[in-house]
C-alpha cells in the first residue's frame, strides 16, 4: 500500500554512501527516508532523499563473545541461519523476513525468547549511525548515552543506522508451533486462554488470533477459506513440560489442525505462520492494561463467527516476564509493564480502504475500555500516532519529553521526519 515518491533514491552499498546521501539532503533542505524490506512504511516519502539499504548485507558472528554484527540491509532469517551454525540464536520476531535494524530499533518482540530475555533492543551493544549532520558515529552506552537510549526503541527519528552489534544466545531448539480451532469456539477458547496465559512461566510464550483465512492452495486443507482461532505457543523446556503446560488449552475444544512439535530455532516462523509474500494490507494496533472476561465478550462481538468481520487476522500477544524488566542499560522502549498488545490487519487494495479502516476501527473502539495509551513503535500503523500529542501518549509524557530534548540536540531541523515522528519542539 506504500507507494513511494522520493526526489532521489540512493541504493547504499556501504556506510559512506549513507553519509553522502544525508549530506546531500542536508545541503538542499530535503528530508531523509530509509527503507530496507519496507515492512513498515509510514509516508510516501514525497520530495525526500530515500536511502535503501538492501545491498548492505554484512554479517559477522563473534562466537566467543556471543555477538553478531549486522549491516542495515540484513533480514532476520539470514542472521538466524548464520548464528545456528554456531549453536546460537538472536532475539528475532514472528516474521524472519523483516529487516533486523528496523525491528530492533522499534523494540523487537521475540515469540520464543522474549518473555525470558526481554526486547531485542535490550541486548544491543553498539550502533553505527549517520546523524543529521552527516557524521558517522559509533554510539554506545559509554560514548553517547542519550543517543544510545533514544535509538533503541524510537525507530528512525535520530539517524540512519548502518550497522549494529547485539547479543546472541545459546538456543538451538524449542517446543511449539500452532494449534488451530474452529472459529465457532472463539469465545470459550479466549476465556480459557486469558486465564491460562498469565500463569505461564517465562520459558513459555503465547499469543492468539481470530483469523479468516483466504482460499489459497498453499494453505493446509482445514485452513483454506476457514474461520479459525490460531493459538501460538513456544516453550524452551522439554517436550514433556511443554505439553503438560499446554494440556488445559488442548482440552477446551477439538483442534482442526495440530502443528505442535519439537522445532529447531531456524523454523521459528512456524509459530505465527506469517505470510511471506508482499500484500496490500491495512492495520491497526492497541495495547490492553487487562484482558478481562468483559473484554473477551467485546472482542468476540466484533470478530466472532456471527460478526461479519472481513479482517484476516486480529491477534492478542501476551507479554509479561522479561518484557516488564528494565534492561541493564535503559532504553526508550515504551511498553514495559503493558501486559497485552493487539494487532489486526485486513487485506485489500485502495478500493477497500473504507471497509478495512472501518472494520479495524470497530475492533479498537470495542476494546477501548480496557486499552492502555502506550504503544510499541513496531506496531504503529500509518494511521496511528500522527501528531505530537498522540506520540506523547504512545511513549508516555516523561519518555517523550526526553526524546524531544535528544531530537533537539541531534536533529533540530527534523531531517528524519518521514516516520512516527518526534519533532524537535
Amino acid at each position: 500500500m506504500a507507494t513511494l515518491e522520493p526526489e532521489v533514491v540512493v541504493s547504499a552499498a556501504r556506510a559512506a554512501d549513507v553519509t553522502a546521501a544525508v549530506r546531500f539532503a542536508g545541503a538542499r533542505g530535503l528530508p531523509v527516508a530509509v527503507k530496507n524490506s519496507g515492512h513498515q512504511m509510514v509516508s510516501s516519502a514525497r520530495g525526500s532523499v530515500l536511502v535503501t539499504t538492501r545491498q548492505m548485507k554484512g554479517i559477522s558472528i563473534d562466537v566467543a563473545r556471543r555477538r553478531a554484527r549486522v549491516e542495515a540491509g540484513v533480514i532476520w532469517q539470514e542472521v538466524i541461519d548464520e548464528a545456528a551454525r554456531h549453536g546460537l540464536a538472536p532475539l528475532s520476531g514472528s516474521a524472519p523476513d523483516v529487516g533486523v535494524t528496523g525491528y530492533t530499533l522499534g523494540g523487537g518482540q521475540s515469540p520464543v525468547l522474549g518473555r525470558s530475555l526481554g526486547y531485542a533492543a535490550d541486548h544491543v551493544h553498539s550502533l553505527d549511525v549517520v546523524t543529521a549532520d552527516g557524521q558517522l558515529r559509533t554510539v554506545t552506552a559509554e560514548s553517547e548515552p542519550d543517543l544510545f537510549w533514544a535509538l533503541r526503541g524510537c525507530k528512525g527519528n535520530f539517524g540512519v543506522v548502518t550497522a549494529l552489534e547485539f547479543e546472541l544466545f545459546p538456543v538451538t531448539r524449542f517446543y511449539g508451533g500452532s494449534l488451530y480451532f474452529a472459529g465457532a469456539h472463539l469465545a470459550e477458547i479466549l476465556h480459557a486462554w486469558r486465564v491460562w496465559v498469565t500463569g505461564l512461566p517465562v520459558e513459555a510464550t503465547s499469543s492468539i488470533a481470530a483469523q479468516r483465512l483466504p482460499l489459497l492452495p498453499e494453505l493446509p486443507g482445514p485452513l483454506r477459506g476457514a474461520n479459525v482461532v490460531h493459538l501460538r505457543y513456544a516453550h524452551l523446556g522439554s517436550e514433556q513440560d511443554a505439553e503438560r503446560l499446554l494440556a488445559p488449552m488442548r482440552a477446551v475444544a477439538p483442534a482442526v489442525l495440530d502443528a505442535m512439535s519439537e522445532l529447531p530455532y531456524t523454523a521459528s516462523r512456524r509459530i505465527h505462520n506469517d505470510p511471506e509474500d508482499p500484500m496490500p494490507y491495512w492495520d491497526r494496533t492497541t495495547s490492553l492494561r487487562e484482558f478481562s472476561a468483559e473484554a473477551v465478550e467485546a472482542f468476540v462481538g466484533v470478530l466472532g463467527p456471527e460478526s461479519g468481520s472481513q479482517l484476516v487476522n486480529v491477534e492478542i500477544r501476551y507479554l509479561g516476564g522479561a518484557f516488564d524488566r528494565e534492561p541493564a542499560v535503559a532504553n526508550s522502549v515504551s511498553t514495559r509493564g503493558v501486559p497485552f498488545v493487539v494487532f489486526g490487519f485486513g487485506v485489500g487494495g485502495p478500493d477497500q480502504a473504507e471497509l478495512m479502516r472501518g472494520s479495524l476501527a470497530a475492533v479498537i473502539d470495542a476494546l477501548a475500555p480496557w486499552s492502555a495509551e502506550r504503544r510499541m513503535a513496531n506496531f504503529l500503523s500509518p494511521d496511528e500516532a500522527t501528531s505530537p500529542a498522540e506520540m506523547e501518549k504512545a511513549f508516555g509524557p516523561e519518555r517523550y519529553a526526553r526524546l524531544v530534548e535528544i531530537k533537539k540536540a541531534h536533529d533540530p531541523a527534523n531531517v528524519f521526519r518521514l516516520n512516527h515522528n518526534i519533532p524537535a519542539a
